[in-house]
């Protein structure tokens, strides 16, 4: 029997390529094993990244559920066993209209045709039930894509809205509470400028009012005397009586001092008709009519009524270059320069020479009014409080605190603005802006 003869050039050629396999294979099973460990990261990330998606969708406080296109529940998450309640649980597979009451189903199926079809999201309030009967739910209604855009399904998003009407309904209710409040705050702090008006009013009234009071006086006596000698004369008394009567009477003195009697009650009658006509002013302008007027008038008017309630001396000074009106309320405006001078007497109590100027002037499409004082100046520490309610300086019964605040309201309901310009050792400035009145 013949034997077979190995060729040595050919075993070393089938030796190198049994090499060659065996490293192929080593590369093989490397790319393996890398691809093995690639894949378990991957896993492991996948794994990650749904237990975070879980946790997102059980911590919403939302309804969600995820349907195909017949309605078909394939998802469900976030809070809608909190939502619905035990005895409505869903289940995977049911009609998404099973959750809603029966007249709401066919809107329902229409929503979400019309949002897998036009792929746009939308939002709906349906009707919902639940253990405690039906409520109301904003839904969210967004389509679901695929890879290619395609439309799958819908995702549903809802959030009951009867908690949100209730929590509204309360809020409405501390607005229009806290609304009253401010109103009752504005009407005190308008009773407190009355007081300072009616004092201004009365003690102006009172020098008029007494001076006409001893005049007409003085009058009734000087009638007693004429008549004493009328009746003299009408009984047919002697040209020598009659003379010696007129003198006794002194009828040529009382006839003189008639005419000053006169003029002095005529005199003050004229200064109540004129204090009366200015408060006449001060309440027609206090309706709610935005009009043009002229700021230093009003300004002039209401420093006067201060000033005339209180028994500091001021030296007031007007300066007036604004060259046109303002556009407001003129009786709201003068309770604004009201608090304003009534707070400069308060900080001028102690000061040798109380001074207080007014300066208006235009300052592009506003008026701008300065009232400066030569008081002390207010402290860095309160002047950055001084327009916050209820903050006063002033002891317990003397201010509501609530002066600042207010007219600086009333200032911003008028397009303008209050502000304290300035405040040091040599006194306060206090600017108030207020639009100006468009001219033809």
């Amino acid at each position: 029997m013949p034997t077979l003869e190995i060729d040595e050039p050919n075993s070393a050629f089938v030796e190198e390529a049994w090499g060659d396999v065996i490293q192929a294979v080593d590369r093989t099973y490397s790319e393996l094993v890398a691809y093995q460990e690639q894949l378990e990261a991957q896993n492991r990330e996948l794994d990650d990244l749904r237990r975070f998606m879980n946790s997102v969708l059980t911590s919403v406080s939302d309804l969600l559920l995820v349907v195909d296109k017949d309605h078909v529940i394939e998802q469900t998450g976030g809070a809608i066993e909190q939502i619905l309640g035990a005895g409505h649980a869903v289940e995977i597979g049911t009609p998404v209209v099973a959750l809603v009451p029966e007249a709401a189903r066919n809107r329902l199926r229409t929503v979400v045709d019309q949002v897998v079809r036009s792929r746009t999201a939308t939002m709906i309030e349906i009707d919902i039930a639940t253990d405690g009967g039906a409520a109301p739910l904003e839904l969210s209604v967004a389509p679901r894509l695929d890879e290619r855009g395609r439309s799958r399904g819908a995702v549903l998003v809802g959030r009951p809205v009867g908690e949100l009407r209730s929590a509204y309904s309360k809020l409405e209710a501390s607005h229009r509470a806290l609304k009253e409040a401010q109103g009752h705050l504005v009407r005190n702090e308008k009773l407190a400028s009355l007081g300072r008006l009616v004092a201004g009013v009365a003690h102006e009234l009172n020098n008029p009012i007494s001076f006409v009071y001893a005049n007409t006086h003085a009058l009734e006596k000087y009638t007693s005397r004429f008549e004493t000698y009328f009746d003299a004369v009408q009984s047919g008394s002697s040209r020598q009586d009659l003379i010696a009567l007129r003198e006794e009477l002194r009828l040529d003195r009382t006839l003189k001092n008639l005419r000053s009697a006169i003029n002095g009650a005529k005199d003050g009658a004229e200064r109540v008709r004129d204090i009366v006509e200015d408060l006449r002013r001060l309440s027609a302008e206090g309706t709610g009519d935005i009009v043009g007027f002229d700021l230093m008038t009003t300004t002039r008017t209401a420093a006067d009524w201060v000033i005339r309630g209180t028994k500091t001396p001021v030296n007031m000074s007007f300066t007036d270059d604004s060259h046109g009106q303002a556009l407001g309320n003129p009786g709201h405006v003068q309770q604004i320069v009201m608090n304003l001078v009534q707070n400069a007497i308060d900080a001028l109590l102690d000061s040798p020479a109380p001074q207080i100027k007014f300066n208006a002037f235009r300052r592009g499409d506003h008026i701008v009014l300065h009232v400066l004082d030569n008081g002390p100046g207010i402290p860095e520490d309160v002047a950055s409080a001084i327009f916050d309610p209820f903050f006063t300086t002033k002891p317990v019964g003397k201010g509501t605190g609530l002066g600042l605040s207010i007219s600086h309201k009333i200032a911003e309901e008028h397009g303008g603005a209050l502000i304290l310009a300035q405040t040091g050792a040599d006194g306060t400035c206090f600017e108030l802006s207020l639009p100006a009145e468009r001219t033809a």
